[in-house]
């Protein structure tokens, strides 16, 4: 092998490390901006909890479930399901037909 093959041989290995590179840091931005959106998103998820847990009555997990359920069958962030059900409480809001139904069947199961 000449010195130039080698030569296109190691830069092609560096140009695919600034890849990885430029790719990793790209995941990591994305997985801290979720986690933020989480960090966010938790206390209005917890008081949606509790208010379940009242107004069912349920346990924190069974809650949790309840909430999950909500959102993934009626195709609408945790986040959204949750404030949905603290404006009932705190606004007196009703709860939006979809989720009235979608919590009936959570609750059956």
């Amino acid at each position: 092998m000449n010195a130039s093959a080698c030569h296109g041989f190691q830069r092609s290995h560096l140009d695919d490390d600034a890849d990885f590179a430029g790719e990793s840091v790209e995941l990591w931005r994305r997985e801290a901006q979720q986690l933020r959106r989480a960090m966010e998103s938790r206390p209005t998820i917890d008081i949606a909890r509790g208010n379940l847990m009242t107004a069912c009555p349920c346990g924190p997990d069974d809650a949790w479930e309840i909430l999950v359920a909500v959102s993934q069958n009626s195709n609408t962030k945790l986040r959204e399901v949750a404030e949905a059900v603290i404006a009932t409480t705190t606004r007196q809001e009703p709860l939006p037909r979809k989720f009235q139904e979608q919590l009936a069947a959570a609750r059956r199961n």
